[in-house]
């Protein structure tokens, strides 16, 4: 197999893998943007891919091989409401966000794994019959050499990953929403000063957070797992929380670090079939993506700065 072979192997997986990892990490963003810390993701996309998983294997007679899409807009509303309580504890009620964002994970696994035992009487459910599909992208996986690499087998949701990525840039940096927004995670009295309501704000943002959490999740479940059970996100959530540390609360930045990590668990999972590589024992291969996710945050924390009232609650008329 040729360097050029190992790319072909290598790439698509890694975009496939990062797919749910960009669209939680840019639902923290916007969250962190607003000045409200979210560490609850990891609850959210357990959330997000329960529901996809209940939706599909509950409605696919109805909706057949649009069930997974649907389960989507499903997975994206539970989450959305379910990030309603982390922003009612942390905005109305001022609570400590770390305290709350813990809660929400617990919560988000709890009610889920209660769910699934209360349904089917088992740890896990079934494993769903409509999935996402891969397929290649006409003329462009054509193209010599970066065709194969990333126009062939490639998902709609990695696609529609990407296509999030950019639209929240332009949407935190070149719309006055965007301006806002991290107007209240800089400096919310400045912003309530202008007019801005910076609870509706920090409100409508961590219910983006959440929605976007939840299809991470769903995206996870139901094109990666095939099911839902205690193992199925296993720390995604915090991988993507990772990754917006990593993209300095950037959207880009966030989907190039995702796209790392996306590529470290491609890795851990292909790299025993890839020359050399799979001379490496495979826990030191299961193991890296979660060893590189410390370094990471290890080592560009303290280069990152999150936006100025991150984690402080705002009171009017108060500094």
């Amino acid at each position: 197999m040729s360097f050029l072979d190992v790319l072909y192997f290598i790439i698509p997986s890694a975009i496939f893998y990062a797919a749910p990892l960009i669209f939680t990490a840019i639902g923290g963003v916007f969250s962190e943007r607003s000045g409200v810390i979210n560490i609850g993701l990891e609850g959210l996309m357990v959330m997000g891919a329960f529901i996809g998983i209940l939706f599909n294997l509950m409605f696919v007679d109805t909706f057949g091989a649009f069930t997974p899409w649907v389960s989507l807009l499903a997975a994206m509303i539970v989450s959305a409401i379910f990030s309603l309580m982390h922003a009612v504890a942390a905005i109305s009620f001022r609570a400590d966000q770390t305290i709350s964002g813990v809660a929400i994970n617990m919560l988000g696994v709890a009610i889920a794994l209660f769910s699934v035992k209360m349904i089917y009487g088992k740890g896990q459910t079934d494993y769903i019959q409509e999935r996402f599909i891969r397929f290649d992208i006409p003329f462009l996986s054509d193209i010599p050499v970066i065709g194969p690499m990333f126009f062939k087998d490639v998902y709609s949701t990695s696609i529609l990953a990407v296509a999030i990525a950019i639209l929240a840039w332009f949407v935190i940096y070149k719309t006055p929403f965007g301006l806002r927004l991290r107007a209240v995670g800089e400096h919310p009295m400045a912003a309530d000063t202008m007019g801005v309501n910076v609870t509706k704000m920090r409100y409508i943002a961590v219910v983006l957070s959440g929605a976007l959490a939840g299809i991470g999740g769903a995206v996870y479940s139901q094109s990666i797992s095939g099911e839902f059970s205690h193992t199925t996100i296993n720390g995604q959530g915090f991988m993507a929380l990772a990754a917006m540390i990593f993209g300095k609360w950037h959207p880009l930045g966030a989907l190039g670090a995702a796209l790392f990590f996306g590529f470290a668990q491609a890795l851990s999972i292909v790299g025993g079939q890839i020359p050399y590589i799979d001379q490496i024992p495979s826990y030191f291969l299961h193991i890296l993506p979660y060893v590189l996710t410390i370094l990471a945050v290890a080592g560009f924390i303290g280069k990152a700065y999150a936006p100025k009232a991150s984690g402080i609650p705002y009171v009017k008329g108060k500094r």
